[in-house]
């Protein structure tokens, strides 16, 4: 599984940012990937208002927030980390969450599904110095919102009142313990699905159609990820087309080489049809649907392809029931 966090506090040791550590140290423990971006030290510039991203889906503004998007899109889990200012997060995290509207413009004007959207979760961390009642009631508002838009379920908020000073939360009897059960009882049921990886030879079609199909119908027990043996620069256009027609959104996507998953040990390895050009990982069982490449071929034929994948990620889905 893959976590995405968002350090929002400029204090490298700020009370935000320390419960973030904690929480993704027990994360990488139990066995997660995790990436962690600082984003007050990023170039991320504020929402323009612009209306591109309403009509053409993207946002315009060349910046790192381009790198984030695709970031979004892998995560099963985002969390945000943030000290209160006014009753609301950073403003660096807000101008992440503004340029998010991109996220929100493809789900609601374009009427796409993010593949990854019914196992995606976020998490909010935030502390504050002060003990109002209502101190968080502001970020979990705009937290509430920001996960729908970026297809994610809001599932929990860390807060920590009284958190006056640097390392605060440190001298806390229960913050750093509670961030660490959080961790603990939010990945324990992604830890337990069975790791499908599918290879074709450019990753720019089969394998990245059936990874998507596999998030959408059994992402709560197949954790999917796809990869090619001579990765293309960029995934097919016409694949993004077809699956666009079935609602699905392929955007963010880019073709991935085997030798990526180092990390990442499957269970199953499914081949597209790659032959001998896919590698052989030993101790692994493999399966070959062995399916034509749709690389070069008409619409129709990317169609054929597109519908026979699901139905075979569908049966695979009946089968690890």
């Amino acid at each position: 599984m893959f976590i995405v966090g968002l350090k929002g506090s400029f204090r490298t040791r700020g009370n935000s940012n320390t419960l973030m550590a904690t929480f993704l140290e027990k994360a990488k423990i139990l066995g997660a990937d995790t990436h962690c971006l600082d984003i007050p030290n990023m170039d991320i510039s504020p929402c323009r208002g612009c209306g591109t991203c309403e009509r053409k889906g993207f946002c315009p503004i060349d910046d790192d927030m381009q790198k984030i998007y695709p970031l979004f899109r892998k995560a099963d889990i985002i969390v945000v980390a943030t000290p209160v200012y006014f009753y609301g997060p950073s403003a660096q995290i807000k101008a992440v969450i503004d340029r998010s509207q991109a996220l929100w413009s493809r789900k609601y004007i374009y009427k796409l599904t993010d593949p990854g959207m019914k196992q995606r979760k976020g998490i909010i961390i935030s502390t504050g110095a002060t003990k109002g009642k209502n101190l968080f009631q502001g970020i979990n508002l705009i937290a509430k919102y920001f996960f729908d838009g970026i297809s994610a379920e809001f599932a929990e908020s860390i807060t920590c009142r009284g958190m006056e000073g640097i390392d605060a939360v440190r001298k806390d009897p229960t913050a750093i313990s509670d961030s660490k059960e959080h961790a603990e009882k939010l990945l324990l049921p992604y830890l337990k699905r069975k790791k499908v990886l599918f290879l074709c030879r450019e990753n720019a079609c089969r394998s990245q159609m059936a990874a998507a199909f596999a998030k959408i119908h059994s992402g709560h027990i197949i954790e999917a990820e796809s990869a090619g043996s001579s990765p293309a620069k960029e995934v097919n256009p016409i694949m993004r087309d077809v699956m666009a027609e079935k609602g699905i959104d392929m955007a963010f996507l880019k073709p991935k080489s085997y030798s990526d998953f180092d990390y990442w040990r499957p269970d199953l390895i499914i081949q597209m049809g790659c032959g001998d050009t896919c590698p052989y990982l030993p101790g692994i069982p493999v399966e070959d649907w062995d399916l034509p490449d749709p690389a070069g071929r008409s619409i129709d034929f990317m169609r054929g392809i597109r519908d026979e994948i699901e139905e075979k990620v569908i049966l695979l889905q009946k089968d690890e029931k």
